[in-house]
Order: structure tokens, then sequence, then C-alpha cells
């Protein structure tokens, strides 16, 4: 049984940071790490010691994870960024918030001692003889440990204590991954035979000038080597000590919520039948009224997880081949249940979440082929763009002229031709994209276009069939990404102030284009008015790009599973990486590496001396993408060689030979989750599993449960008496509406616990030795 362990976490904001810049202020960013390695990194809010992020990420590690930490950072342009403070969490302290933690923290200092990482490979070993009682530790070898020396490496050796008894190995010079390969012992006297007391094992950066670095320690009870006389494996090195201090919130606080989801996986063949019953919901669309397992999800998904919800099942039925489908069956009974055509698709429903993430699912790489470049020159232009009479800021214009500054009427004027030039390249971009719109999105929306126009096919509701589409279409696509391009990954880093602004007042207006002009002149921002124009222009556009969206045979669509929700040859990630090509044993010079473009797709890895277009991106994101494409790699190495082999030895573990196994293990479990992520229908099904499991009393009573047994017959609406041949008198008891589905369902989930119980149990069995850091 495989485990998989989800975190989901928001960086809201900070507040009260500590003024890092001769200007009295600081611009901070936020690096996230697990277990000390590098996993996410948010924009810069420049000049500002209250910043807002509001930044989401969800990290998957099937391997699991022991302390995730935020650290603030200044960014400076010159030298090397400032450290403001960090917060930790540990993996527990996180796990026992059930519904996940919401507050504000306050940052701690950031103690050298405590920024540990890596592990260390020992052999333990507790001899009693008539002689002579000992205690044997052999030190083999340690990877990945924090470097300590400003050449990026650490002189490490190794100091085994046990009460005062005390011994050390030899120092290995410039390696983060050192072999040591000796045997350290300790003689005991009898009366040291106890259960108390703690065997500890540090690891040390020795330095010639100034006091030694510490750079982790493990501590093994001495209770464990009476249980268990001879213990070998990696251990976590931990930290000197926790003496975190919050300094009473002097180095301010951040606003953090993180969620913790950890499962077991098991076998697909215990999931099947939950996904019969899924699949079943959806194929007889003759049945779409009834009650189904699908329409019984809906009725226990709470409003917070709706979204987590319908992004799992439309990872689902993409697996299946049946997402149009899927998406049918619930836009059908959305359509049916409603009766005002103003309110179609206006609330939260399941219907409206799941359309809204699938776009995201198969809809990225075009959402990125049509706004890309205009969002790209917004930034770079950065024009001062003000509508509103009551924020136009005069200060912030340029001058025009040597006479004096310009007017309200100047600066509006200049805004509404700017305005106008972006959303006209916006529409235009999107009316032209016809063909890039993935076929399976255009399916859909057709599929969406026939219910509505069968549900509201009187004359004064002509346009209610294009406001479907256009609801999700503008709405809930393109609008939101231009208003935030950093949550839809278009850009790197939020938009200052100014380009914010700019985004807004577009958005408003895309808004204004997908409502199809109706509501223009009946809000509160009159002030838009000048963009009206151009708005009421673009209806018989935007309608004509419309039915051409829906002009798509149905069976284009190839209806079959997919592992993968980015297609092969499809470009899932660029940007400018340094190469280098190793030559001999001669040290790197800096005119050895070359700035390339690089492409990563499902299928090959090439680069460029440049690009079309420069899109800039994190190291951490490469590793994301890399790890993602690489999943389903069968030859995946389990280790590898950080360093390079030069005069004879690796220069990361200054082994000699060139074969030698890796002696850094390969890092294939933190991926970041997005909309490329790969499917993986048993983490998807476990995730549908755990919701039906919680609902699982409130579905057991409404389909199952039966009236009192002491009611009456006439009382009793689902009870018939009859009379047998013979003469006996029976009573025939009718089924509740959906009784004979929940039945069923309830069946496979009480199946899948006793499943969970069985693996469960079968793993302590398993188990043996003693589990040290865990």
């Amino acid at each position: 049984m495989a485990r998989n362990t989800s975190l989901y976490f928001r960086i809201v904001e900070g507040r009260n940071l500590p003024a890092k810049d001769v200007s009295g202020t600081s611009d901070p960013y936020c690096l996230v790490k697990v277990d000390n390695e590098v996993v996410a990194r948010t924009a810069t809010v420049w000049k500002n010691l209250n910043p807002f992020w509001g930044e989401e990420y969800t990290l998957h590690l099937p391997m699991g994870f022991h302390s995730l930490s935020f650290h603030v950072m200044d960014e400076d342009t010159i030298g090397h960024d400032d450290v403001i403070g960090k917060i930790t969490l540990s993996k527990e302290a996180i796990g026992s918030q059930s519904k996940g933690l919401d507050s504000w923290l306050n940052l701690t200092r950031v103690d050298p001692d405590e920024e540990v990482q890596g592990e260390i490979h020992l052999s333990l070993e507790l001899l009693k003889d008539t002689e002579r009682i000992s205690l044997r530790c052999q030190v083999i070898e340690a990877r990945d440990l924090a470097p300590r020396d400003i050449s990026g490496t650490s002189d490490p050796f190794t100091r085994v204590i046990f009460n005062n008894h005390s011994a050390e190995t030899s120092i290995i010079k410039k390696t983060r991954f050192p072999h040591w390969g000796e045997t350290l012992e300790l003689e005991l006297d009898p009366e040291e035979l106890t259960e108390e007391g703690t065997f500890t094992v540090e690891v040390w950066d020795w330095d010639m000038v100034g006091k030694n670095d510490f750079l982790g320690k493990v501590e093994i009870p001495f209770a464990c080597l009476h249980k268990t006389p001879l213990l070998e494996g990696w251990f976590r090195l931990l930290p000197l000590g926790n003496n975190e201090v919050d300094a009473g919130g002097k180095l301010g606080a951040l606003r953090l919520k993180v969620r913790l989801v950890e499962d077991r996986i098991l076998p697909s063949v215990y999931y099947q039948p939950l996904i019969d019953l899924l699949v079943e919901s959806v194929i007889s669309p003759t049945e779409v009224e009834d009650s189904s397992a699908l329409t019984m999800l809906e009725e226990v998904t709470t409003v917070e997880s709706r979204q987590d919800v319908a992004m799992t099942l439309v990872k689902i039925y993409l697996g299946q081949g049946l997402v149009v489908p899927f998406l049918d069956y619930l836009n059908t009974r959305e359509v049916n249940h409603t009766t005002d055509p103003n309110t179609l698709f206006r609330s939260n429903s399941l219907a409206s979440k799941a359309m809204e993430q699938f776009m995201k699912a198969v809809g990225m790489l075009y959402l990125h082929e049509v706004l890309k470049p205009i969002i790209n020159r917004i930034f770079d232009e950065k024009k001062y763009i003000e509508l509103d009479p009551c924020k136009i800021d005069l200060n912030r214009t340029r001058r025009i002229s040597f006479k004096g500054g310009v007017s309200e009427a100047e600066v509006r004027d200049s805004s509404v031709e700017m305005l106008q030039s972006y959303l006209t390249s916006i529409i235009e971009s999107i009316v032209s994209s016809v063909d890039q719109c993935p076929p399976v999105m255009r399916v859909a929306f057709k599929q969406l276009h026939k219910r509505v126009e069968e549900q509201f096919s009187e004359p004064e509701n002509e346009d209610v069939k294009y406001l479907a589409i256009s609801g999700f279409f503008f709405l809930r696509f393109f609008a939101p990404a231009i208003l935030t391009p950093k949550l839809f990954q278009l850009r790197d880093q939020h938009a200052d102030t100014r380009t914010s602004r700019t985004l807004l007042l577009l958005a408003k207006a895309l808004q204004s284009v997908g409502n199809l002009g109706l509501q223009l002149g009946h809000g509160k921002e009159q002030w838009m008015a000048p963009l009206h124009p151009i708005i009421l222009r673009s209806v018989a556009t935007v309608k004509d790009l419309l039915d051409k969206l829906i002009d798509i045979d149905h069976d284009i669509v190839s209806e079959v599973p997919q592992r993968a929700v980015f297609m092969p040859s499809v470009t899932v990630k660029e940007g400018y990486l340094h190469k280098h090509k190793a030559e001999g044993p001669q040290l790197l010079s800096r005119f050895a590496f070359k700035k390339r473009y690089f492409w990563l797709t499902s299928e090959t890895l090439s680069y460029a001396k440049s690009p079309d277009w420069q899109n800039v991106n994190e190291l951490n994101q490469w590793l994301s993408a890399i790890r993602k494409v690489s999943i389903y790699n069968e030859r995946m190495l389990p280790s590898f060689h950080p360093g390079a082999h030069r005069s004879g030895k690796w220069t990361c573990c200054l082994q000699g030979d060139r074969a030698v196994t890796g002696c850094s293990r390969t890092h294939s479990a933190v991926t970041l989750g997005d909309w490329s992520d790969p499917l993986d229908p048993d983490v998807e099904t476990q995730t549908i599993y755990k919701q039906l499991l919680h609902g699982r009393d409130k579905l057991r009573k409404k389909y199952l449960e039966m009236p009192d047994a002491d009611q009456t017959p006439s009382n009793r609406e689902n009870i018939n008496s009859d009379i047998h041949p013979d003469g006996a008198e029976c009573n025939v008891q009718l089924l509740k509406p959906g009784q004979g589905v929940a039945a069923r369902l309830l069946g496979v989930i009480e199946d899948l616990e006793k499943a969970h119980a069985t693996f469960q149990r079968r793993e302590k069995e398993d188990a043996t030795g003693v589990i040290l850091n865990p």
C-alpha cells in the first residue's frame, strides 16, 4: 500500500516587518522549504512592511516530510538578500489541526545551528561479554549535509557521545557527502547498563580558525539498544535544540493557511467498484434525474471542499475518457433545476466548479497562447491608467509639457485610449483563437449550449444559451487570468500597484463583454462608460465566436483514458537555464557556462540560443516540471552524484570509482501541484472515498433508514399489505427512491474501509525493529 502526502498552504500576508533598507522599508518575499529543500518562492512585494501575497501552493510528497518552514527575505538588487525571520511548522503540529491551520504566526530568528539538513548512515551494536561491555558504532557515510564553508562545501567529522565517553572520526575535507567507513567503540562500566540515557551522534564542520560549525545530530535512547542490540540504517540529522523565540513579534508576523492530507493508497483493484459506480452515473443520460452515486456525492460535499472535489472528479473522468458526459450530466441537472435563466450557473454548485476546474485542466496552454503576449506588453509598458475620478492621482503621472502637469481630463483621455487598445487586442486574440481552443472544451460547450437551448427555448431567452457559455469562457477563465496573471502562471511576479489597477479595469471590461453588455449602465461604476461603445461593438463578434466554438463534431474528441492532462509533444515548461560541458579534469571557468533557452515537453528536453519570447522560471518550478514528466520513467535512478568525476574522484563524495553508486538520493518526491499534474486514478478515487466516508451517516439516514416500527400501517407510505395465495398475510416493503444505489454505494465504502483496516494491520505485523526519528 502506497502512502501519499499532500500539503496545501496559502501565504496570505505579512505585518509589521522590520525595515532592512536605508529607505526605511523592505522588499519582502517568502522562501518555502520542506525539510530544508526549497520548493517554492513567492513574488517580491516592493517597499512594503505589510505585504500581501495571497499565493496558494499544493505540494505532493509521496515519501512524507518532517517540517515545513517559511523564510521571509528582503530582496536586495546588490549583494546578498537579507534574512528577516522564519516560521517552522512540524508535521505533527500541522496534522493536529483536523481542519487545517489558519492564523497569524510571529517570525522567529534564524539560528545557523537550527538550519541543519541531511542524513547519516550508522550501524550500532551493544556488545556484552564476561570481560567487558562496549558500545560499537560504525559511522559509514552521510549525505546532503549543509554547506558551512565559503566554497559551498564542509569539512565534516563525527563525534559519538554516551555519558562521559566520546570518540571522533577523521575529518574529510571539502565534501557534503562524506564516506568514513570507520568504527568507533566506547567501553562502558557495568552500572551504565541501565535503560536510561541517550546515545548521541553529532556531525560537525571542522574550521582551522574559529569554532567548529554544527551540522546536525542523532539521539538514540539507550533503551533501544537493549531491545534491538544491532541497529543499522539512515538517520535524519536534527537541530541542536529548539531555542526559537519570537522576540515578542519584533520581527513581524505572517498569516498562513496550512492543511495536511495524508492517505494510504490501496491497489487499484480495490477502487474499481467505486469507479464503476461513478462511471455508471454518467453513461445513462436518459436517467439524469434519478439519484446516482454522483448526486449522492454532491449531497455530502461541503462548500469548503467543493472545489477540491470538482477538480478530483474532473481528473477521474479525464482518466476514464468520460469528461464530456460527466460535465453534460451535471450541467443538465443544473439547467433542468433552474427556473430563472438569470440565476443559471450563478451559484458555486458542483456543476459550476467542475466546469471551472475542467477549463483549467485542459485549457491552460491555450490560455497562455492567447493572453501571454498582451499580458507581457501591459507589464512592460507600466502605463498609469485610471478612470475613476475619485482615484486619479496627478502626482503619479508624467509631465507632458514644460507648462505644467497634466489635468484630470488628460489623464482620463489617455487612460481611455490605452484601455481601448489593450481591450481590443484581448478581444481580437480571443476571437481569432477558435482553432487553438482544445476540442474537448469546445465539445463540452456544445453540449452545454444544447441543454440550455432545450430548457429555455422562448424567444425572450435567446441570449441565455450564449450567456451560459460566455459565463464560463470569459467570466471564469479569461477574466480571472487577466486580473491575477501570476496565479495562472502567466507571469513569475505579481503586478505592481500601477499595473495591477490596469489589469483590474481590463478584467471588469472583459466581464461586461462576457455578459454581452446586458448590464451596462446599471452599475455604480458609471466612470467605465467610455469603454461601453467598444464593449457593445464586441457583442456580435462574441456571439459569432461562440457559434464557431460549438461548431464541432462530437466524435472529434477521442474518448479514451488519459494518463496526463498535458498531451505528448506539448511544451510543459520553458525558460532560460545555464548549461556547461565538462571537458577533462580542470576546474570550470565562468566562461564554460552558456545561457540557453530550454523547452521541456512530455517527450523531450531541448534548447536553443534564444526564444521567440522570454519567460524567466524558478529552479524549483523546473525541477517540479521535470519530475512530473518523468513520473512514469521506469529507468529512474534511485541515487546520483551531485558532483563531477575529476582528478580520479567524485567531487561530491570523494570516491575514486567512477561507476560507484550515487551518494545522494534522487529527489523525486516533491512536486508542485498545478494544472499540469499527471493523473493518478488511485489517489483521486481515494479522495472521493474519504469525502463519502465523512458523509456516510447522512446518506444512510436519508436513503436506508425506514419509519419507526410503532407507526400504524396507514402511516407507512412505503409499506404495502397483501394476502399470500396460501392465506398467509405478508408485508411488502417498497424501496425509497435511490435506495438501491445508496445501498451499493455504502457497501463499496464499507469494503474500502475494511481494506484499509486490513492493510494497516498487516503493516503493523510486518514492522520490525525500532523506528527512530520518524
